[in-house]
């Protein structure tokens, strides 16, 4: 007893041929969607944004250790108590920019900071004082640098040991924090 075939005609196989042509249009469709989604995803978080973990207590208490920043790479010029994260001596750090090409900085024995002879009070709650460093106070800003300061003033490595800081190698200015609370 031999099974019955069935018979197909031309015009189901067509519309076989069709549905499975259909079917691989939509993958090769989806595939270029994802792949598509992947290079705006790589370019915006290489080039636009960069996210990063906060290390050590420098910027203490604005940020602690662990926090996740979110940093806006395509920033070109940086105001006075801009959070930035800049490189020196081939490592990440994290501070604030308190002064700005041109600006004459000055650190007196009783840990207060000038920028062109105003004092620079804010919210921090750490005196300022020179470290053990060549730069001596006052100190002019070279043009196209900046120079930072960490919010734990007493307890911190920034533009005190580096002196200012270059333009190129400030990466980007902190635009979101997310606690590292709860995650």
């Amino acid at each position: 007893m031999g099974k019955k075939k069935k018979k197909t005609t031309f015009s189901e196989i067509i519309a076989a041929r069709r549905e499975r042509l259909i079917i691989r249009d939509g993958y090769i469709g989806l595939l270029f969607r994802v792949a598509l989604l992947a290079a705006a995803g790589w370019l915006l978080f290489t080039q636009v944004f960069l996210v990063t973990q906060n290390a050590g207590l420098g910027m203490f208490p604005a940020l602690k250790d662990g926090d996740l920043m979110v940093v806006y790479r395509l920033q070109e010029s940086f105001s006075r108590n801009d959070v930035v994260t800049y490189t020196a001596e081939k490592k990440r750090y994290v501070g604030r920019v308190m002064a700005s090409g041109g600006d004459v900085v000055s650190i007196d024995e009783d840990g207060k900071f000038y920028v062109n002879e105003t004092n620079i009070t804010g919210e921090i709650l750490y005196p300022t004082y020179a470290s053990g460093t060549e730069i001596s106070y006052p100190y002019t800003v070279p043009q196209g640098s900046v120079f930072i300061l960490g919010d734990y003033r007493t307890n911190t490595i920034d533009s005190r040991e580096f002196g200012a800081i270059p333009l190129e190698d400030v990466e980007g200015k902190v635009i979101s924090i997310l606690r590292r609370r709860g995650l």
